[in-house]
């Protein structure tokens, strides 16, 4: 895909960047789609989909408790436990508001390797990461950002968020769908979105404005950015997924460059150049 090479113009050392078709079909990559970069929050989206294999198998509920007292699993995930950005403090109600909270992954993570009696980044690699083959990608510390992978694991991620094989895609349909609509909140680096709709450890695009994604993403584009300088997101009308990964921390470079980048992907989709 020509568009990919728009990552030869962002102020970053080294980036790379990739798309993956719904069918499973890389339609191009750019840059070292094999070096290992750090993830981020990009991090959050594979240990959300280990908590929701955790959910499949049986090992625990996304309504049962977890984190502050009247939280749940699915609260944790939604980022409304009312659990501060990086703290082990309560600073609302559960349900109430959209606090951004890499802590209340962390509460995930400790659950369910109490739940599974199996520590979550060893969780994270036998439920997602080995199934797919993501063998260049690991869980290092916080899941909420220690993950370090590449452009081609990422893509392998994103090919079965679109053409689920590990969950049923009625999950993963949940996953992508307004968990506790209309609650407005910050948007990390985009200031406040109202309203700010999140799914099951997935940001949901919907009319969010400023954004990270393109002017013509769908509504319905899902996905997560991270402080690395990292995004990776799905949108289902374009039946694609696109990753980028640089070793430039998130900043106004990024707010300038990625949603041209994600518009000219786009066009290219839709135009079906590859």
């Amino acid at each position: 895909m020509q568009s990919l090479r728009l990552i030869e113009n962002w102020p970053v050392p080294t980036a790379a960047a990739g798309v993956v078709r719904a069918d499973g079909t890389v339609a191009g990559t750019h840059g070292p789609a094999d070096r290992r970069f750090p993830l981020a929050s990009v991090t959050k989206p594979l240990a959300a989909y280990a908590v929701l294999v955790a959910y499949e198998e049986g090992a625990i509920e996304l309504d049962e408790p977890a984190g502050p007292e009247g939280s749940t699993v699915r609260h944790l995930l939604a980022h409304t436990s009312g659990l501060a950005f990086d703290e082990h403090r309560v600073t609302a109600p559960p349900g109430t508001r959209r606090l951004y909270s890499n802590a209340g992954f962390e509460v995930l993570g400790d659950h369910v390797a109490k739940a599974t009696d199996i520590p979550f980044a060893e969780y994270v690699r036998q439920a997602v990461l080995e199934p797919l083959g993501m063998s260049a990608t690991t869980l290092d510390g916080s899941p909420a950002k220690d993950g370090v992978s590449t452009v081609r694991d990422l893509l392998r991620f994103g090919a079965e968020v679109q053409a689920p094989r590990l969950l049923d895609p009625r999950t993963v349909l949940e996953a992508m769908s307004v968990v506790h609509p209309g609650l407005s909140g910050i948007l990390p680096g985009y200031g406040h979105q109202k309203p700010n709709d999140w799914g099951l450890g997935f940001e949901i695009r919907d009319s969010k404005s400023p954004h990270w994604t393109g002017a013509s993403s769908s509504p319905r584009t899902f996905g997560h950015f991270g402080q690395s300088g990292t995004f990776l997101w799905i949108d289902p009308d374009a039946a694609a997924a696109c990753v980028a990964l640089t070793d430039r921390a998130f900043g106004p470079w990024a707010v300038e460059a990625w949603p041209p980048f994600t518009d000219a992907v786009l066009a290219e989709l839709c135009g079906g150049s590859a």
